[in-house]
């Protein structure tokens, strides 16, 4: 995963304007500065402090310039992670990670600890594994604190119409939530989108996002293999009740702007998808996904992703359009935006490239999301990210199903993986068992479930 420690210089902020000054003009138009009788600091609870969580710090920490803000609690189910994760922000962040030992909460039910400490105003981050996403957004909500959730955001339809549901209630409240999506926050690509607005490329036909990578197989992990715990840590990519799987895990971002660029979801999915020639992978996923995306006007999305040997490489989204093609997205997300001549993509037919990016996409979406907690603006991106998620998981059964499957389909879906996801403890016992000679079910159409 790439170091998201590692970003550019800090965008300038509402160009002239400090972030007292934006609080002053809030208080004046009669919104409510956050904390305004207190000290105006934006307090951040971690939930799940891996790699993902403590990125997302390092981009909460990036709009200090606009206000302050600090880490205040921290919730996992492993101390000693979320104390070596503790240590990592301290080092780098020094006082904005003010997160003593007992802020520090460790089980199953340390999330609502680290919630209910916070106030109005504040943030929870969850970032954990998918699987119980939409249990710490609705608990959050009902607590009236703002969300900021990682992707994927559950790994089955049924977690996902939960999430929704929790969606709905925080926009009654007014609690903000902001979804990891964050390639939404890209000006280089809604530069080109309004682009293809005006015409300047011809109507928009299809879009082509592939993410084709290396191996990665799970390889045999022993008597580790059927204890919950151990699932949690080794299952994130490679048990779809853990973490969706990898290409839903991975290729959530290409899916989601395909779905920007035609503004609607798909209507229908078909899919093939398989293994490599002598597989020893003992995780569930297939190492190809072909997706043929269809909308309700009948223009296409094509996605691919594969995860295999010494294949071809690519990490990119382009569109074609009547006139001429473009390109939406690079390599591990960044902004490589252009506009083509016609239909041949090459470094030397650009016609027109955005001003490019200052900053992370990672960087933009907590500047966008903290202006809205600063500025009491509307923000929730659940609905939009459960629906880019929905799409996902579409593909995914239309792969695994090797068949045509549609948003109704999925959409209406109780399908879960787990059925007692608000009852886990440390005894529980895995929603998913290995065979006995260590691998775990792995998809074969028409013995397959999971809508």
């Amino acid at each position: 995963m790439q170091d998201r420690f590692l970003h550019g210089n800090r965008r300038q902020f509402l160009a002239g304007t400090s972030a007292l000054a934006l609080s002053a003009a809030a208080v004046a138009r009669g919104i409510p500065a956050v904390h305004a009788a207190e000290d105006n600091t934006i307090r951040l609870a971690l939930i799940g402090c891996g790699s993902r969580g403590a990125g997302a710090v390092a981009d909460a920490m990036s709009t200090r310039e606009m206000g302050p803000i600090k880490l205040y609690a921290m919730a996992d189910i492993e101390k000693d992670r979320m104390d070596a994760s503790h240590d990592a922000l301290r080092e780098k962040f020094g006082d904005a990670i003010d997160v003593p030992a007992d802020r520090r909460f460790v089980g199953f039910d340390a999330y609502k600890k680290a919630v209910d400490i916070l106030r109005p105003g504040d943030v929870a981050m969850c970032t954990t594994r998918a699987y119980i996403r939409p249990i710490h957004v609705e608990y959050a909500v009902s607590k009236g604190i703002n969300v900021f959730m990682e992707k994927p955001f559950a790994p089955d339809p049924a977690g996902l119409r939960r999430l929704l549901k929790a969606g709905e209630e925080a926009e009654k409240k007014g609690v903000k939530i902001a979804a990891g999506l964050q390639c939404r926050h890209s000006p280089a690509r809604a530069a080109l989108i309004e682009k293809i607005k005006s015409g300047a490329l011809g109507d928009l036909i299809c879009i082509r996002a592939n993410r084709l990578e290396g191996r990665a197989w799970l390889g045999p992990v022993g008597d580790r293999a059927n204890n919950l715990l151990d699932q949690l840590k080794f299952g994130r990519i490679h048990l779809f009740w853990v973490g969706s799987g990898h290409f839903v895990d991975y290729l959530i971002h290409q899916i989601d702007e395909c779905c920007w660029l035609m503004d609607s979801w798909p209507v229908s999915c078909h899919g093939m998808g398989g293994r490599e020639v002598g597989s020893d992978d003992h995780g569930q996923n297939s190492d190809v996904y072909s997706l043929e995306y269809t909308f309700a006007d009948g223009r296409k999305a094509f996605c691919g992703f594969r995860r295999a040997l010494n294949g071809h490489s690519e990490f990119a989204t382009f569109v074609h359009c009547a006139k001429k093609a473009g390109q939406f997205s690079g390599n591990v997300h960044a902004a490589t935006v252009h506009m083509f001549k016609d239909q041949r993509i090459a470094n030397d037919n650009i016609e027109w490239s955005p001003e490019p990016d200052r900053f992370s996409p990672w960087v933009y979406e907590w500047r966008d999301f903290i202006t809205s907690i600063r500025t009491d603006r509307p923000h929730n991106e659940c609905k939009r990210a459960v629906y880019s998620d929905l799409t996902t998981l579409m593909g995914r059964a239309a792969a695994h199903y090797n068949r045509i499957v549609t948003w109704d389909e999925v959409f209406n879906s109780q399908f879960q993986f787990c059925n007692y996801l608000d009852e886990l403890n440390y005894d529980s016992p895995a929603p998913v068992t290995a065979d006995e000679k260590g691998y775990f079910p792995a998809p074969a159409a028409g013995q397959w479930t999971e809508l």
